[in-house]
């Protein structure tokens, strides 16, 4: 089967499940909602991070479309009727992760957007110039669709969405933070804080916005190429 019907069969599983719409619409709740109430308690150090603060909690809903998106084809069969109906599990696979992808980085950019919107409202003549402001927008964006790709390619590795969420979600919200205090370098490097080196007006070290995301990207990367060589190999 030619990949674009592949890819538009993936979409229509995606629009049908509640959960994953779900997960869509909890992406711009929560981090309008958190940014709106740090942007009205500012941090004035990094006016743009206090805009954009509740990225860094709205990625959990990224994650979980992400994970849920492909930990589906692991229950009840579902993946043998897949693989029945598309038979090139490489190209499946390439279809699924676009799938994740072009509903997260839009709902991204829409969730960015108003961010910086309230964000603006909420800090007058502390906001930060437009250009930031933009580019945090565009990065919340690239940052989120990643973070959904990363989780999307572990799910398929470990066949279970429960699993990957068990694992990244304490591994944001608390291991990256102790990493963090004590290495600050090689913490750089780690997903989430390379990533969001682009919500911030200023930044130590030597990861910039767009090398963070870079970095981000391969960690991504990653985690899709595992996902799509174990989706070769394991049996449906």
């Amino acid at each position: 089967m030619p990949f674009v019907p592949v890819l538009h069969a993936e979409w229509l599983k995606i629009r049908t499940l509640r959960s994953l719409v779900g997960a869509l619409a909890a992406i711009l709740l929560v981090t309008v909602g958190f940014s709106a109430v740090t942007s009205a308690h500012p941090d004035h150090s990094d006016a743009l991070f206090s805009v954009f603060f509740g990225v860094s909690l709205g990625q959990i809903a990224a994650i979980a479309f992400g994970a849920l998106a492909v930990a589906g084809e692991y229950r009840g069969g579902a993946l043998r009727l897949t693989l029945t109906a598309a038979p090139d599990r490489t190209r499946w696979f390439a279809a699924k992760a676009v799938a994740v992808a072009l509903p997260v980085f839009a709902a991204g950019l829409v969730t960015g957007l108003l961010t910086l919107a309230v964000g603006r409202a909420n800090l007058g003549a502390d906001a930060p110039p437009w250009g930031d402001g933009l580019r945090g927008a565009l990065g919340s964006a690239l940052y989120l669709t990643l973070m959904a790709l990363l989780a999307a390619g572990l799910a398929a590795v470990l066949r279970s969405g429960v699993t990957t969420l068990g694992l990244l979600i304490p591994f944001l919200l608390i291991v990256s933070f102790v990493i963090g205090d004590l290495s600050a370098g090689a913490a750089d490097y780690l997903p989430d804080r390379a990533g969001q080196i682009a919500l911030h007006s200023t930044w130590d070290g030597t990861l910039g916005p767009w090398s963070g995301l870079a970095v981000t990207a391969l960690w991504s990367a990653a985690a899709l190429f595992a996902g799509a060589w174990c989706v070769r190999r394991r049996d449906a």
